[in-house]
């Protein structure tokens, strides 16, 4: 099957000099060749969105709405079939493709409010016969380049409030997994947005370089990595766009004396294991405050027993594999390199029943106990089903182990105190906090975005952040004179 770029309203109809695999992970076969574009090709498809800008970022709000409205229903309308080709090209189960496309409508949504979302300010005789008020108005061409873990939701947190504020858009999705974005190009023609309005170009770096230093692209939201986030944001800015760039994540799950430990023990397993631990929001780190450390690790190797991992077109599938097979050794490298740095390796992954092909991605889920601050298992984002285990004396020392790390995406705390939990969200150095609630993922009218080496620019995700970030403010200051007295003034100083 060849997977290639949408570019103008259709499917683009080139000849292109590269191409890549796209595997289906719980098979380990390769199930369709995907186009990976040249620079002339994401030329092409700027090229197309700059000339769709000129008429797009005049459509009435109550357009933008429109379409968006219709979008959110057909999304809605064919979820089940977007929630196929995600789990058969990511791997992740289909409880897990069918959560990330609610967690995207919800986006899509917020999108819908558009009218309201860009209501600017007024003031009134500002000075005498003076009015200054305030619009929002569209950037232009803005560049999406979205990760593999979430090929439906990410891009959703960022084209439709960039479509519903007047810009055009250029997405380059990951090349392991293309072929969502693809059905959502198709979805949006359908729903009326106009050809060119929405283009999807897939491809490697010499894509992602083109779209940075395009001069008709004038902003680009990135998701991934901290290093390629870093050289994202850097390189866009070096090129004059504005750019949010998120990165990568090591959250940490502080649990205290006093919290309900089965209710920790069922978080950390499926906030760890989740779409087989691929996942920016990911808990990678259990920090247990002493002394729940062995009932705790208990309760979590009882639960990972009890998994079901295979093909996540299975029935019961709880688990399924990892992207692709290079990333998956990477990650097995991982438990050796922990055990050699003298972690306990309480749970080995690789000895995990497997409910699919055994040509597949798999890793099963994977606990550590005893886990120093030194390892690599804990300094680095492993980004696969892999739980590390912390221990330390006291609140205090969890709180600084957490603010000593280098990012700063995401935390929890599970505690029974409020008085604790209020401290930690006052004390904590992280964007996203969550009180007994393992993945704290903001609703849609909030906004997405960590701190420290998690984020870089000024704007997060979504929500009121997205809309700031696809417009930019004009501030109009308008004075009239009063032709009922001729055009002459009326005798009041200019500036009184």
């Amino acid at each position: 099957m060849r997977i290639t770029h949408w570019i103008g309203g259709k499917a683009w109809t080139g000849v292109s000099q590269r191409t890549g695999d796209v595997y289906d992970p719980a098979t380990g076969q390769v199930s369709g060749q995907v186009d990976l574009a040249r620079a002339s090709d994401v030329d092409e498809a700027v090229n197309a969105a700059h000339e769709a800008f000129a008429r797009w970022r005049h459509a009435s709000l109550t357009q933008r709405a429109n379409v968006m409205f219709a979008f959110r229903e057909l999304l809605n309308a064919r979820k089940a079939d977007l929630a196929e080709i995600i789990t058969a090209e990511h791997g992740k189960v289909r409880s897990d493709a069918a959560g990330e496309i609610q967690r995207a409508l919800e986006a899509v949504e917020f999108a819908c409010g558009i009218p309201q979302l860009l209501k600017g300010g007024f003031s009134e005789n500002a000075s005498t016969k003076v009015d200054v008020y305030s619009i929002q108005q569209p950037l232009g061409v803005v560049g999406v380049i979205s990760p593999f873990n979430f090929p439906a939701m990410v891009p959703l947190w960022f084209v439709p409030n960039a479509i519903a504020c007047g810009n055009t858009v250029v997405l380059k999705p990951s090349e392991k997994d293309p072929s969502a974005s693809n059905f959502l190009a198709e979805l949006f023609a359908e729903a009326g947005l106009p050809d060119g309005v929405f283009n999807v170009v897939h491809g490697d770096k010499e894509a992602v370089d083109r779209i940075l230093e395009n001069p008709e692209v004038k902003a680009v939201s990135f998701v991934g990595s901290t290093p390629i986030a870093r050289y994202v944001y850097e390189t866009g800015t070096r090129h004059g766009k504005r750019v949010q760039a998120l990165g990568g994540a090591k959250n940490h799950m502080v649990v205290l004396p006093d919290a309900d430990l089965d209710l920790a023990a069922d978080a950390a397993v499926s906030a760890g294991f989740g779409s087989a631990g691929e996942r920016c929001m990911a808990i990678s780190v259990v920090v247990a405050v002493d002394p729940v450390g062995d009932e705790l690790v208990g309760k979590i190797s009882e639960r990972i027993a009890g998994l079901h991992v295979g093909d996540g077109r299975r029935p019961g599938c709880e688990m399924g594999p990892l992207v692709t097979g290079a990333h998956r050794d990477k990650v097995l490298s991982y438990l050796d390199s922990g055990r050699s740095a003298g972690a306990t390796l309480v749970v080995d992954g690789r000895g995990h029943s497997i409910d699919g092909d055994d040509a597949g991605f798999w890793l099963g889920p994977t606990l550590f106990d005893h886990v120093g601050e030194d390892m690599s298992i804990y300094t680095d984002e492993i980004f696969g089903p892999v739980l590390s285990v912390v221990r330390v004396p006291s609140y205090d020392a969890a709180v600084e182990l957490v603010n000593a790390n280098r990012y700063g995406n995401g935390t929890a705390i599970f505690t029974n105190d409020g008085g604790a939990a209020r401290r930690y969200q006052n004390e904590i150095e992280i964007g996203m906090v969550g009180v007994n609630v393992a993945i704290p993922v903001p609703v849609s009218y909030y906004s997405f975005g960590g701190w420290k080496d998690s984020l870089f620019g000024d704007s997060h995700a979504y929500g009121p952040d997205g809309v700031r970030f696809f417009t930019r403010t004009k501030v109009v200051t308008s004075r009239w004179l009063d032709p009922s007295h001729g055009g002459v003034n009326l005798g009041f100083p200019q500036n009184s």
